[in-house]
Order: structure tokens, then C-alpha cells, then sequence
């Protein structure tokens, strides 16, 4: 159970295969964002014919609303939602940060208004993981706090200190063989605040490590540079998770430096304000150019609104706010970042990948590529660094 066997690597880059009580899974992969126990207008017939693997859930959402007992009644969220794939869920330690209005956060854990009713909730490290045992998902996260950007060093290191302080009350009340529990490595922007959440995260040795912090704010040229540095000194043999991480440049520059899994509601949500995404960029249905355009979305895309329906319909039903156009967009946009990150696998198996992430981006960024771009590639090809072990911290 959560065996992790990495098959191919071409600089840092690398696919492998990881084992779930629900199915194994191969990564590099994008897990769509079911918050409440859907992704938003598909169905799971749909996920599966998409090539999705693992789905995401809320443990904060699912807490308020169904409420767990009911979940667990019926034997955990793939019973619930139909969708006989693994699930990763969310501890709420989001919401830390995106509720910051409505919160009160203590060293016992946090107290929340619900955006629901405004009544009083409080989730702490032992109730994160109550409810996401119940929720019966076969990764579930370590009860964190993600700081906001920005923020000041001092805020950061006592949240990223307090966050490893939850990580061993999360771990010390897991009581479920069968969910593989990741820890959260904090520290925003800076590497010598990522290097001492990694010091005392590392030595709990967790089955998998998640990057946190990042994607709130921080421009890309901050973001990678936080990336490559994480990911250069976890552990190799266990899989690394940057969490709400969706874009399609981001994906690529996130595999180039080691990533093997990413979530975001960034693929749907776009799919809902009428943009469809392509490898030329964001398609922008609300616009003129694809209202009398009889070619698919992208003529290379196999989904099923690329293989029936052609830009012009789709712009129609857009302008017509018709609820068919955000569902298909938004499957057709999932699709795309599942066909992303299947090409890069392919190109590091194939010993290509920094050829094909070039040519890739040449064509989404329509020229010369980025500099926080090309220098992750160039990054990219540097070996990792070597995995050190180091002692338990003082906190």
C-alpha cells in the first residue's frame, strides 16, 4: 500500500507509479478539485473517460456540509460521490488563509465563522483528521496553516513552527492504516524559511510530502525559485505535491522541477467565465473571433466537446448562457491539463522532455519564452541535490 516506484527520470523530471487502496495511480498528474464531493457540472463517468486519476475534497467543506457521519454512511466519498477512484483530501488548512475574515487562529487550532450561517466551527489538528478519516480518502493532509502573501518573516516562522507542531498532534491521532498522511513544508518565498520548515518536517518521514504557501499571491518569477529549492531536498522516493498549482505553464515548470502532483480549481473555474485552454493560450469564448469559427476548440484534443461541437457553437451557448457551455469547457479544460502532463510523462520517458517543455512553451507564450521560465528549465537540468536526514528540530 502507497508503494511509490519512479520508472523514468530526465534531469529532474520523473514519472512513477503510486499505489492507493483505490488504484494506482502514474504521476506526473493533475487531480481535478471536487471541494463539496463534486467537480463542478461533470460527472465521474466523465472523470474517468478524461483521464482523471485522484479527485480532491474539502475536509472544512464537507465538515459544514453534509457533515462526515452522512460520507462515512456511505462508506467513505467513493461511495458518496459514485467515483470509484482514490481521493486526496484537503485538511482546511486552506481556509486558514481564505477565510482570514471570519477566523481566530490559536496554538489549539482554529476557530471559523461559517460562511454557511455564521455560526462558530472550530477545526483542529485532531478534528481535521476525524472528519478526513471519515471522509475515507486514501491521502488526506496534515491540519496546516497556508500564510498569506505577503506576509512578514516573523508571521511565517511561527505559523510554519506551529504548522509542524499539528503535523505530530495529526499524526500522533491517525488511527487508519489505509490513508497515507503528507505533511506540509511552509516558508513562503524564502529558502532559508523553507530549509527550517524542512528540517523539522523531514523527520517525521511521512509517505508523502506536500510544497505549501505558494500560488497566493507571489509572482511566478518568486514562486519557482520556492519550488526547485523544495523539491531538490525531499525525499526522491516519495511522491512531492504542490498544492493549488493549475495553470498549464505552471504544470510544465512544476514537472521540470520535480513535482508529481498538482490540484486547482483553476481548469473548471475558467471553464465557467467562458475561456477555454489550448496550447496557443486561453481561448476567450465571450470574444468575436470563434463566433463563426467551424474548427473544435483544439483539433488535437479528443474530449467530447472537441469531438462534437465546434468553437462557434460553443461561443453561441456561451453568449446564450446556456449551462452546456461551463460544462463543456470545463471538460474539455480538465482534459487539456490531463493531456499535458500525459505528454510530458511521454517526453521523460522518452529522454525529450526539456526539447518538448521548450517547444511547448514557444508556442503558448508565442515567442521567446519567459525568463522565469526558460531559467526553471535551465534549472531543471541541474541534479537535485542529495537528500539529507536531518535531526529533529527545536521548536
Amino acid at each position: 500500500m502507497f508503494e511509490f516506484e519512479i520508472q523514468h527520470q530526465d534531469g529532474r523530471a520523473r514519472v512513477a507509479r503510486f499505489a492507493t487502496p483505490h488504484g494506482q495511480v502514474t504521476t506526473p498528474m493533475f487531480m481535478p478539485v471536487g471541494t463539496q464531493g463534486t467537480v463542478k457540472g461533470i460527472s465521474p463517468q466523465e472523470l474517468l473517460e478524461i483521464g482523471s486519476q485522484m479527485i480532491l475534497g474539502n475536509t472544512y467543506h464537507l465538515m459544514l456540509r453534509p457533515g462526515e457521519e452522512l460520507v462515512a454512511a456511505h462508506g467513505g466519498l467513493p461511495g458518496f460521490t459514485a467515483y470509484p477512484g482514490p481521493f486526496l483530501t484537503d485538511s482546511g488548512g486552506f481556509q486558514v488563509m481564505s477565510l482570514g475574515h471570519m477566523r481566530k487562529i490559536s496554538e489549539h487550532g482554529v476557530v471559523f465563522k461559517s460562511h454557511l450561517d455564521g455560526s462558530l466551527v472550530e477545526l483542529t489538528p485532531e478534528r481535521s483528521i476525524e472528519v478526513q478519516q471519515a471522509l475515507g480518502a486514501d491521502v488526506i493532509m496534515a491540519f496546516d496553516e497556508c500564510p498569506p502573501f505577503p506576509a512578514e518573516r516573523e508571521y511565517i516562522t511561527n505559523s510554519l513552527e506551529r504548522t509542524v507542531r499539528w503535523l505530530d498532534r495529526c499524526l500522533t491521532f491517525k488511527s487508519r492504516d489505509d490513508q497515507a498522511l503528507f505533511a506540509i513544508v511552509q516558508g513562503g518565498i524564502h529558502p532559508d524559511l523553507r530549509q527550517h520548515s524542512l528540517d523539522l518536517t523531514l523527520p517525521f518521514n511521512t509517505p508523502g510530502f506536500a510544497i505549501g504557501g505558494l500560488a497566493v499571491g507571489e509572482s511566478k518569477a518568486e514562486m519557482y525559485p520556492a519550488v526547485g529549492f523544495t523539491t531538490a531536498r525531499l525525499p526522491a522516493n516519495k511522491p512531492r505535491y504542490l498544492m493549488g498549482v493549475g495553470h498549464p505553464e505552471d504544470l510544465v515548470a512544476g514537472i521540470a522541477l520535480g513535482v508529481d502532483m498538482f490540484d486547482c480549481v483553476y481548469p473548471t473555474r475558467t471553464g465557467r467565465f467562458g475561456y477555454a485552454l489550448t496550447d496557443d493560450g486561453r481561448l476567450n469564448m465571450n470574444s468575436s473571433a470563434p463566433r463563426r469559427d467551424l474548427r473544435p476548440i483544439d483539433e488535437d484534443c479528443d474530449c467530447y466537446a472537441c469531438r462534437h461541437y465546434t468553437r462557434a457553437y460553443l461561443a453561441h451557448l456561451v453568449r446564450a448562457e446556456e449551462l452546456l457551455a461551463p460544462r463543456m469547457l470545463s471538460l474539455h479544460n480538465l482534459r487539456y491539463l490531463h493531456r499535458l502532463v500525459e505528454r510530458a510523462r511521454f517526453a521523460i520517458a522518452g529522454h525529450t522532455f526539456d526539447a518538448w517543455a521548450r517547444g511547448w512553451g514557444e508556442r503558448y507564450f508565442k515567442g521567446p519564452l519567459p525568463s522565469w521560465f526558460s531559467e526553471t528549465l535551465d534549472a531543471s537540468r541541474v541534479d537535485a541535490l542529495p537528500t539529507r536526514s536531518p535531526a529533529p528540530a527545536e521548536m
